[in-house]
This record gives structure tokens, C-alpha cells and sequence, in this order.
């Protein structure tokens, strides 16, 4: 395929992440796909005009062991692609740990195949309300943001929980590698260049950048499109970080300043599955159950261990009841599980896929709305597509997509991949809807 026409590639580490970065820059008007694992060399000639090529992984729910093995390969991909910047995909909450989704060995791996000048951390997104200030991380949750060993849904994740808001205190447990600083006082003085090179000269081989707001991103998306333009770079971060590189590609006239909008049409039914613990999405649920939506509860534990039976069941009703009213809920949580309740990861992740991939073949749903990160990775992969285009805006952080297949019978789904944390009370209404 053409590199030059490539401007960005990025790998994200869960599928709900790496649709966050496809609605900024296909939103920004640039060309863009998000392969569901690594592409084929056909696959990659189909969307060979892209200006941005993403790969949708699972890293945030696997081992530094699974990294050290699959990372290299898949950075090497990258790599390959020749665009400018890679990069590596991060929740907002920058939720990890050193045994599960290591942000810290994943940059390491990082500095080894791509051979950066230093790694970037840009990890506030404002259009997320998401905030890092003097280094400390700050998440919404309802009206209110709490500093992210405070927040009431992240300071007790199931797998990642975040203990420490200082990201360079948390990174530390993570890794060994030198981070430095460039605050919130630096950013607002323009005094970024300066001071990261002082860092970088003191030997620092990392450096998380503050961000609250849009004109604190545009300054850093200045400084490190300078740096691109000296060697590539591979930098780590949320979608605060896409944000400010589009922010420079306009302002170098790489891109137009605004592309037309895009507004999805209604669509006749729709399917919702998730395995997420977020009172917010519990909210959600609760929500569509008083708004007409049939609600279906799945026991993780049947699911597993009665696979067969498990699925006749739950596809049978889940297929009554797309037929009855044409709006349905299966889930697998209903907010924050008790400290006793067993987490049964991916492979709950695996047959919610299987589940799912059987009622939309039998049911012919053609729009799914998938909520929880880790879920969304695993159950995503089980239904035969090997990419994703954006198809329009709905809510920040969850837009429409359109799947690509090979099999003429799932080729075109449209679905939507929701972090746990995103969205409005109504939220499953206004997918059905088109709605943002």
C-alpha cells in the first residue's frame, strides 16, 4: 500500500479505546480504518488511500509475558507503515497495573522497536473531562471529578483498580524507565521546547505532558509534530493526545479546520450487551429498562460452564424479544460487583462474543451497542470482522461504526463500542435513534 499518504498509526489497547480514536480523525475528515487485530496484506490493499490505520487490541487485559511475546511483532507492523507518529492507545483513566495491561513495559517495548528521541504520556482529554495537572490525574464521574484514587468507580476496578494519581508514582511500579515533567505553567508560558530538552539532556526517556484544556493540547501538539518532523515518534496516551496532533495538522494546513458532520440515521433494532461494572452504564441499563427496552440478565458462570445450553437460552429470548419490541439488553453486571464476586475475564468476553455473533445471525439485528472495555475487546473478536470505519457521531468517545467482513451476512453491521464510563443516562435510546 502507499505509505506516504500516511500521516498516523495507532495501536489501541482495548477495542472501545481504539473507536475513541477513529471517530477524532475520520470526525476530522481524515481517511481512516481500525483493523480488528493484525491486517493482511489484502486486507491493508482494500484501504490503501487511508491517511490513518489503527489496530484495535486487547493488551489493556493481558500480561507484560503476553506483551513481551506479541507487542514487538505488532509494534514491527506499525513500524512498517512508515507514518510519522505511532500511537500506543490508552484509557483516559490510565487504568493498569504492573501484572495486567502494563503501560509501563508496553512504552519500554516501544522504545525498543521504534528507537524514538522519547516517549510522550499525553493522557488529560477535556472533551472527556478527563485532567492531568501537576501530574495528577482527574476523572468525571456524574457532575463531579475526583482525583483518580478518589474516583468511585476507578479507585475500585475489578482488575486495574488506581491507587495512586501521580501517573509518573504509578508508572514506577510499571517500569524503570526515567519520566519526566512538562506542567500545566509550562504549557500556558510556551515554554515547552526549553524545558524538554533539559529533561531529555538530564537523561529522561519518557515525559507526561499536563492537560486541561484545548489550548493546553494545541501546545502540545505543536511541540511534538516539531519533534515527528526529526525522527518518528511513538508516543503513549488517551484520545487528549489525537486531539492535539489534529489540532496542529490544521493549523499546518495538512487538514481542513472542520469537516462536515455526520449524523446517523434511526435504525429498526437494536442490540445491547455489556459486561461492564460502571454505575454509569448500570444507570444506562436501568434507564432503557423503564424506556421499553427488554432486559435480559446473563450468569457469567452458566455462560461458561453450560456453553451450549447458556446459549441456546439467552440467544432463544434475546431473539423473542428483538421480535417483540425490537430493543434488548443482555448483562452481565449491574454496577460495581461485590469484593467476593470471581472475575471471569476473557473468557466471559469469548462467549458473550459467541452469544452475540449467534443472535445477530439468526435475528438479522444489524446495529449492537457493546458496553465495557475488556468485553467489548474479547466478544468483538469472535464475530468475523476484520475491520471498522467510522459511520458517524453520537456521543463523545462512542460513535457509530461500520463493520467490514468477509461473510456477506455480517459485512456492514453497525455497531457501537462504549467504555464503561461514557455516555448519557439515555444513551442506548439515542444509539437506536441516531442520535447524539
Amino acid at each position: 500500500m502507499p505509505q506516504s499518504a500516511l500521516i498516523y498509526s495507532f495501536y489501541g489497547d482495548d477495542f472501545t479505546g481504539s473507536t475513541d480514536v477513529l471517530e477524532n480523525v475520520a470526525g476530522a475528515g481524515l481517511r481512516s480504518v481500525l483493523f480488528l487485530g493484525e491486517p493482511s496484506a489484502e486486507h491493508l490493499q482494500r484501504f490503501s488511500d487511508c491517511q490513518v490505520i489503527g489496530i484495535a487490541g486487547d493488551s489493556r487485559s493481558r500480561t507484560p509475558a503476553w506483551m513481551d511475546e506479541n507487542l514487538p511483532r505488532i509494534f514491527a507492523l506499525l513500524r512498517s507503515f512508515d507514518a510519522p507518529v505511532t500511537h500506543y492507545k490508552v484509557c483516559s483513566t490510565f487504568d493498569s497495573a504492573p501484572s495486567r495491561g502494563s503501560i509501563g513495559r508496553a512504552m519500554e517495548i516501544g522504545l525498543s522497536v521504534f528507537a524514538p528521541e522519547f516517549v510522550p504520556i499525553v493522557v488529560g482529554a477535556p472533551h472527556l473531562r478527563r485532567y492531568v495537572v501537576f501530574g495528577n490525574l482527574f476523572a468525571a464521574a456524574g457532575e463531579n471529578i475526583y482525583r483518580i484514587d478518589r474516583h468511585p468507580t476507578m479507585s475500585c476496578h475489578p482488575v486495574t483498580p488506581m491507587h495512586e494519581a501521580d501517573l509518573r508514582r504509578h508508572l514506577a511500579l510499571q517500569t524503570a524507565m526515567p519520566i519526566g515533567l512538562i506542567d500545566l505553567q509550562t504549557l500556558q508560558a510556551g515554554e515547552s521546547e526549553g524545558v524538554l530538552a533539559g529533561q531529555l539532556a538530564e537523561g529522561r526517556k519518557a515525559i507526561l505532558f499536563d492537560g486541561i484544556d484545548r489550548r493546553m493540547l494545541n501546545e502540545i501538539g505543536r511541540v511534538l509534530s516539531l519533534g515527528a518532523r526529526r525522527k518518528h515518534l511513538f508516543a503513549v496516551g488517551s484520545s487528549g493526545l489525537t486531539q492535539a496532533l489534529i489540532s496542529q495538522w490544521q493549523a499546518d494546513g495538512l487538514i481542513p479546520d472542520s469537516a462536515p458532520s455526520v449524523r446517523p440515521s434511526a435504525a429498526d433494532s437494536l442490540l445491547v450487551v455489556s459486561g461492564s461494572c460502571s454505575p454509569v452504564t448500570a444507570g444506562q441499563i436501568r434507564w432503557a429498562a423503564a424506556h421499553g427496552f427488554e432486559n435480559i440478565v446473563l450468569d457469567p458462570q452458566h455462560l461458561i460452564h453450560a456453553a451450549d445450553a447458556a446459549m441456546e437460552q439467552y440467544s432463544g429470548a434475546a431473539i423473542a424479544m428483538l421480535r417483540k419490541s425490537g430493543k434488548v439488553v443482555l448483562y452481565s453486571a449491574l454496577g460495581p460487583l461485590a469484593a467476593e464476586t470471581p472475575s471471569f475475564g476473557d473468557a466471559l468476553g469469548r462467549k458473550v462474543g459467541g452469544l452475540l455473533r449467534n443472535v445477530i445471525l439468526r435475528s438479522g439485528v444489524r446495529r449492537v451497542l457493546l458496553a465495557g472495555g475488556d468485553t467489548s475487546s474479547h466478544a468483538v473478536a469472535q464475530l468475523g470482522l476484520h475491520a471498522l470505519t467510522w459511520a458517524g457521531n453520537l456521543q463523545p468517545g462512542a460513535p457509530l461504526c461500520r463493520g467490514h467482513s468477509d461473510d456477506a451476512a455480517l459485512d456492514g453491521l453497525e455497531l457501537v463500542l462504549k467504555g464503561g464510563q461514557i455516555g448519557s443516562e439515555d444513551f442506548f435510546e439515542r444509539v437506536l435513534l441516531g442520535a447524539g
